[in-house]
C-alpha cells in the first residue's frame, strides 16, 4: 500500500529533484539543464528564494521519493482591502504519475496554504500551449480571467 502523500517546504538538498520534475516537462526540457549537483545558478536562485519571506518551493513525497512540487509565494498589495494573494508557479508531477490525482492534491495543498495566510485570491500563470494544464485548472475552479504579458530581456 502506498504511503500517504507528504507535503513540506523544500530544502536545498531537494533542489535536484525539483529540477528533475521541471525538466520532465515539455517546455522545461528545452529550458533547463539538469546536473547533479545542480549548477551554481540554480543553487543561488534557490538560496535567494529562501531568503525571501513567504517564497518557497513545496514538495510532495511518497515512499521517500519526491514526486511533485510547486512554488508558493505570498504577494502583499493594496488592492482587495490589503489582503495578500497567493501566486502558484512551477506545478509539476513526476511524468510516471501524471493523471493519478497528485496534481489535484498539490493544488488543494496550495489553496489551503493560501486560506491559512488570509488570502482572498489564488493566481497562477500557465503557458498558452499547455492545453492539458488549462483543462486541469478549469476543473479546479480557476478561470482564465486575465491576460498576462511577458517580455524576455
Amino acid at each position: 500500500m502506498a504511503e500517504t502523500l507528504q507535503f513540506k517546504i523544500a530544502q536545498e538538498r531537494d533542489l535536484y529533484d525539483i529540477l528533475r520534475l521541471i525538466a520532465q516537462d515539455q517546455l522545461g526540457s528545452k529550458r533547463e539543464t539538469l546536473t547533479n549537483p545542480p549548477s551554481k545558478a540554480y543553487s543561488d536562485a534557490f538560496q535567494n528564494m529562501q531568503s525571501q519571506k513567504n517564497n518557497n518551493f513545496i514538495i510532495a513525497s511518497q515512499n521517500g521519493k519526491i514526486i511533485g512540487c510547486y512554488q508558493f509565494t505570498l504577494i502583499y498589495g493594496i488592492s482587495r482591502g490589503g489582503a495578500p494573494r497567493a501566486q502558484i508557479e512551477s506545478v509539476r508531477v513526476d511524468q510516471n504519475l501524471r493523471g493519478s490525482g497528485i496534481g489535484r492534491k498539490l493544488m488543494l495543498d496550495a489553496i489551503d496554504r493560501a486560506k491559512k495566510s488570509d488570502c482572498q485570491l489564488v493566481q497562477l500563470t500557465t503557458d498558452k500551449t499547455r492545453d492539458d494544464a488549462h483543462l486541469f485548472y478549469d476543473n479546479l475552479g480557476f478561470t482564465a480571467s486575465h491576460i498576462g504579458y511577458k517580455k524576455k530581456i
